[in-house]
């Protein structure tokens, strides 16, 4: 976990500002039309997202990323260790409960999508063009990382299984 994170992770405990930490995977893939974004749906409104989670016990920031991108969208790849940037959202918790989150975004170039995986009952997903893909998403910030996305010349094997 990189100082950032960890002063973030820190924040959210008691005593904290009340932001949540969460870490997203920005899931990519180069064609010869250019780079493609995976966006998925949320399970709650249906608005396209990134595939993002809580903080996993044991697991890096990236490797929790890239975990959330195989349960959410079904993916395997290439994880970059470098945080892309951070974006803020309101998570809903309940209609009337809302918290505030901060999520690290973490590059993965896609290499395996399955047919077969832990939430693909819950989502759709579906590949955009980058630009595309930037006016989808509802957080501006967001929005901002996917359309300055610039691939790296390389990243790491995730080090999740999808079995």
């Amino acid at each position: 976990m990189g100082r950032q994170d960890k002063v973030s992770a820190k924040d959210a405990g008691p005593g904290g500002s009340g932001v949540r930490m969460q870490y997203g995977a920005l899931c990519w893939r180069e064609t010869d039309a250019g780079v493609e974004v995976l966006l998925i749906t949320s399970r709650d409104t249906g608005r396209w997202i990134i595939p993002k989670g809580w903080p996993m016990p044991g697991l890096a920031p990236e490797a929790t990323a890239a975990q959330e991108a195989w349960e959410e969208a079904g993916v395997q790849g290439l994880v970059n260790p470098l945080c892309l940037g951070r974006y803020g959202y309101q998570k809903c918790l309940t209609p009337e409960a809302q918290v505030p989150c901060a999520v690290a975004v973490y590059g993965l170039q896609v290499s395996e999508m399955a047919d077969k995986f832990p939430e693909v009952a819950e989502r759709q997903r579906r590949w955009f063009g980058q630009s595309t893909a930037a006016t989808l998403v509802n957080e501006t910030d967001l929005g901002r990382l996917i359309g300055s996305f610039v691939p790296p010349p390389s990243g790491r094997r995730s080090p999740i299984a999808g079995e």
